[in-house]
């Protein structure tokens, strides 16, 4: 008998996993994909470790998380620098000063907070003294309607599947503007990419656990879980309760991946399509990630993805909670239902039914590992 069986190789099993194994636990881990590493599995194609779930930057001002993570890979100093493309115009991400400059010639950080304070005020005055009813009115009331539009609203509906006048306000509580000539996206102390991606980070947490690839848990449930003394759930809470008090709802992803015979396809690793009539909501040329094109080594080829948001059914993966009130509050039904248990444990974005960075979930596996009594 294991003590642990955990279910799913993704971040929050392989941490716990490692963590058990370090205190001479013995660990089974199953995972009913073909790989390890969840949706941070990287495969290398042609010299290039392409991301084949979604682009993972790796961020964080946590130094514990961080230095947990240097322990199984070297990282880059690769900064996360979008770019965005509505219609023919191109703006750089986050909204700073390059992007104000690009969309309005503004030069001074006053000249761009008196255009942004403009459209913010017709934006106020239409709401005549009530509080925004929808995403649409809430972020117009934060950065007016040139942003809005050109870089928000068609993103937004895409990624959601929703107008923005059909999503509640609270989903942009607030919406960041510097006014610095500065593209980095996150403002964590710490970032990169592990270099040769995140597949052997995984694969050295594991090291020590039994790992049996291709097995859906719920098709062998009833041996499973007599094979250990506890459960370690990260799929979905709601399937692991057959669904008793409904289904919660995720959003998917579909990706389009291509490898094309030339050396450098966008010039940039994640350029955002922001208008409506472009299905997909980005493009990522995963060689960036690791300086592909700045190495002085040519590698002849380079690997695009197409990354296309739809509404989760049966049989897709599920990639992000819908955490809105209502499934908020159906998700709550759930967690004491968990909280009952004495032998399963439920972690990462599924079991935990809420959005979470890469960090964010290592900070909640060891967290998670350090309560248990080994």
């Amino acid at each position: 008998m294991f003590d642990y069986l955990v279910v799913g190789a993704g971040l929050f099993g392989a941490v716990f996993a490692h963590e058990a194994i370090k205190r001479g636990k013995t660990v089974l881990v199953i995972d009913k994909r073909n790989h390890v590493a969840g949706n941070v599995y990287t495969e290398n194609v042609g010299g290039i470790n392409v991301h084949k779930y979604g682009a993972h930057i790796f961020h964080t001002s946590n130094k514990v998380v961080w230095d947990y993570v240097q322990q199984f890979a070297e990282f880059n100093r690769y900064t996360n620098s979008p770019v965005a493309r509505y219609k023919d115009e191109l703006y750089n991400l986050p909204f700073n000063m390059n992007t104000f400059s690009q969309m309005w010639n503004v030069k001074t950080p006053a000249e761009a907070k008196a255009k942004i304070e403009e459209q913010r005020a017709e934006a106020v005055a239409a709401l005549n003294g009530r509080e925004p009813a929808n995403l649409e009115e809430q972020a117009l009331s934060l950065v007016g309607r040139d942003i809005y539009e050109k870089l928000i609203k068609g993103y937004t509906e895409k990624q959601w599947g929703r107008k923005c006048n059909e999503l509640p306000a609270f989903i942009i509580k607030r919406l960041p503007v510097r006014f610095v000539y500065d593209n980095n996206y996150f403002n964590d102390k710490y970032q990169g990419i592990p270099v040769g991606g995140y597949t052997q980070i995984v694969e050295k947490m594991l090291e020590g656990a039994e790992v049996r690839l291709g097995v859906d848990f719920f098709k062998e449930r009833e041996s499973l879980v007599a094979s250990a003394k506890k459960v370690v759930f990260t799929g979905m809470i709601d399937e692991f309760y057959g669904y008793k008090f409904g289904e919660l709802e995720y959003r998917t992803l579909r990706f389009e991946t291509e490898d094309l015979l030339q050396e450098n396809y966008q010039g940039n690793a994640v350029v955002n399509y922001t208008d409506a009539e472009i299905p997909y909501t980005r493009i990522i040329e995963h060689k960036h990630f690791e300086f592909g094109c700045q190495s002085g080594v040519a590698t002849g080829h380079t690997v695009v993805t197409r990354e296309y948001p739809a509404t989760w059914k049966h049989g897709d993966e599920p990639y992000y909670p819908m955490n809105d009130e209502k499934n908020n509050a159906l998700f709550a039904k759930y967690k004491a239902l968990a909280e009952s248990e004495t032998n399963v444990i439920f972690g990462g974005r599924l079991g935990m039914y809420k959005y979470f960075d890469m960090h964010h979930v290592i900070a909640e596996a060891l967290a998670c590992a350090k309560k248990e009594v080994w």
